[in-house]
């Protein structure tokens, strides 16, 4: 039976949330009580099941590289945390981010960050990148970056059960439900109320509702400058042999990366284009438009592909900056946001978790510090500003 009040209450039962609940519960001891509410506890329509399901170091901002080597980390001591049965697929194929010559700087900048954060990187010349992947051509690249180490990609949904099954293990309680209304008092949050009439009272709120959180946000009276963009990925098979492919992101923005004997890939609209949408409908005119030939014009063996299937999932997309908004709101401190990843949430997720629950058990940050990250930033319209967005 549902209780009628927790010492905590996390909206969103997806990556973050779930490690949040985990990290409270399962890694820092916290006593009191603990709950998860999740609209669709299938997760078929969660950002984190439809994403592409990947990590990478390759950032420009010091915390995101962080974020993610923290996340690394993580993924490397599943078995310590979760037991023998914890594999989530981790292929550690690496990144290969390309330039022209007008990003050639802004690639050789971010590069000079993430070896000061200790990230396993390097520049190459086109003449290197043609030798170490004969498949590539190089016109119009002017330098390539390859993460030779702790970046590739991975089972989103086995890291996902991983941390709800130790959450609720370790004394979380799940929820099914859907927030409908907030009550609050004046710089307190006091409880949610659930669309099949329940109430339940909390003592520090969290939300970690995904592309919603710009809505739960609102239930509260909150501005927050997150909603769904929705992302189209498309799987598609080559006649011919490739060979060895990381996660490669072509100047023209579009990425594809391999899936066993398939190969996935996709692009992020220009902003304009790009309106927020509840809708999962794939844009299949983007792979015969703008993918495929410039696929092909990157691999010349990816001219003879065929597209097999394709599914969409959205980003919770923080329009201010593409960052993550992390902390509590300045005038409603018992209401901590872990939103807006635009696209890195899954990666970021246990490093977010432990930051959360940090400031609800220590009331400060221990581990990394991600006040850079704070809401104070949306409410001064003052964006964190990063370089190497997919």
């Amino acid at each position: 039976m549902t209780r009628s009040n927790y010492d905590v209450v996390i909206i969103g039962g997806a990556v973050v949330g779930s490690a949040i609940a985990w990290f409270l519960k399962g890694e820092l001891g916290f006593s009191g009580s603990v709950a998860v509410i999740e609209r669709d506890p299938t997760y078929s329509r969660a950002a984190t099941t439809l994403s592409a399901a990947s990590i990478r170091q390759q950032f420009s901002t010091p915390e995101n590289i962080r974020m993610s080597r923290f996340g690394l980390a993580f993924l490397a001591g599943l078995e310590s945390r979760f037991g023998a049965e914890s594999d989530v697929a981790f292929r550690e194929a690496g990144y290969l981010l390309l330039a022209s010559g007008a990003g050639r700087s802004v690639l050789e900048a971010n590069h000079a960050v993430q070896r000061a954060e200790g990230a396993d990187v390097v520049l190459l010349e086109p003449d290197a990148l043609g030798r170490r992947f004969p498949w590539l051509s190089t016109d119009g690249v002017a330098l390539g970056s390859l993460g030779l180490s702790g970046e590739g990609w991975f089972d989103a949904h086995a890291l996902l059960q991983l941390l709800k099954s130790g959450a609720r293990a370790a004394g979380a309680d799940y929820i099914e439900g859907k927030v409908t209304a907030i009550d609050s008092a004046t710089g307190h949050i006091e409880a949610v109320h659930l669309a099949d009439g329940r109430r339940i009272a909390c003592g520090t709120l969290v939300n970690a509702a995904g592309p919603q959180a710009g809505h739960v946000a609102r239930l509260a009276g909150l501005a927050l400058p997150v909603g769904p963009r929705k992302r189209s990925v498309f799987v598609f098979r080559c006649r011919d042999a490739v060979g060895a492919m990381p996660l490669m992101v072509d100047i023209s923005g579009v990425w594809v990366r391999p899936e066993g004997d398939v190969y996935i890939t996709g692009i992020s609209p220009p902003e304009t284009e790009d309106p927020e949408t509840d809708d999962l409908e794939v844009d299949y005119p983007l792979f015969e438009e703008i993918i495929w030939p410039a696929l092909a014009e990157r691999v010349p063996a990816f001219e003879a592909i065929k597209m097999e299937r394709a599914w969409a999932g959205h980003y919770d997309y923080n329009s201010l900056d593409q960052n993550a908004i992390i902390g509590p709101h300045p005038d409603m401190p018992n209401l901590i946001f872990a939103n807006g990843f635009s696209g890195h949430g899954l990666q970021q997720a246990p490093a977010a978790g432990r930051a959360v629950a940090e400031l609800i058990v220590l009331s400060r940050y221990d581990t990394l510090d991600l006040s850079i990250f704070g809401y104070d930033r949306i409410a001064a319209r003052r964006p964190v500003r990063e370089l190497a967005v997919i």
